[in-house]
């Protein structure tokens, strides 16, 4: 197949990812919570593939009439931070003026943080909480910790978003990604198993949630403090 061809398919299969979020609103509309997830996963298991697709095809030389970079941050913004807002919301875990703070605080930080052109370091990680909304909100309904608990971690995040801590990239940061992508692709696995199982309380996957966003959350600050060899300093 002409590789021109291979870059449209590219952005074509971004795209589906418009389609997704729409499912997965349709679904939170309705309050099928694990329903929703379910398509926010697939959302997010596009978003691994496309990117280094995309990188692979070359899209911005072999494709240049469709900006792909534009057309992932208005997926990314609904999948990652709008739908899992709204269930955060909609569904009750933070009751009251918690649930109020949590929404405006999610959707007005990331817009803010999408639009930062400094959001990328050296190493293709990400300087400051990423707004990663879709993992940290299932996570919540996963294990369903107490809602101050839910709250402190919401205002944790958000402010995380705008600091020079390093969150990773599980498929571009080189440092650890032996470790990392397999660890991004347990979150996944885990996420899914969760969410088939309607969050049942007794159910596996919730230890691997804990275990698999505690590494995810960490090991880009744990790059930071540890020297890597050779004497170079860690990317901030």
């Amino acid at each position: 197949m002409d590789i021109r061809l291979k870059a449209l398919f590219v952005h074509l299969l971004t795209a589906t990812g418009a389609v997704l979020s729409m499912l997965a609103m349709l679904a939170a509309v309705q309050e099928e919570w694990s329903l929703m997830f379910l398509w926010l996963v697939v959302a997010l298991v596009v978003d691994g593939i496309d990117g280094p697709l995309a990188r692979r095809y070359e899209v911005t030389r072999n494709w240049p009439t469709y900006d792909g970079v534009l057309m992932d941050l208005i997926i990314d913004y609904l999948t990652y931070v709008f739908i899992p807002a709204y269930a955060l919301f909609k569904s009750g875990l933070l009751p009251g003026w918690t649930g109020w703070i949590a929404i405006i605080l999610i959707v007005y930080g990331s817009v803010i943080y999408f639009s930062d052109t400094r959001m990328k370091t050296q190493d293709c990680s990400f300087a400051g909480f990423p707004a990663c909304w879709n993992m940290v909100v299932l996570v919540l309904f996963a294990l369903h910790p107490n809602f101050w608990v839910m709250l402190a971690i919401i205002l944790a995040l958000t402010a995380a978003m705008f600091t020079n801590l390093k969150f990773i990239h599980p498929v571009r940061t080189a440092r650890w990604r032996a470790v990392s992508l397999p660890v991004a692709l347990a979150w996944t696995g885990f996420a899914g198993w969760a969410a088939w199982v309607d969050f049942h309380p007794e159910s596996w996957a919730h230890w691997g949630l804990a275990a698999t966003s505690v590494y995810l959350l960490g090991a880009g600050v744990a790059q930071q403090l540890i020297q890597p060899r050779g004497g170079a300093g860690a990317q901030a």
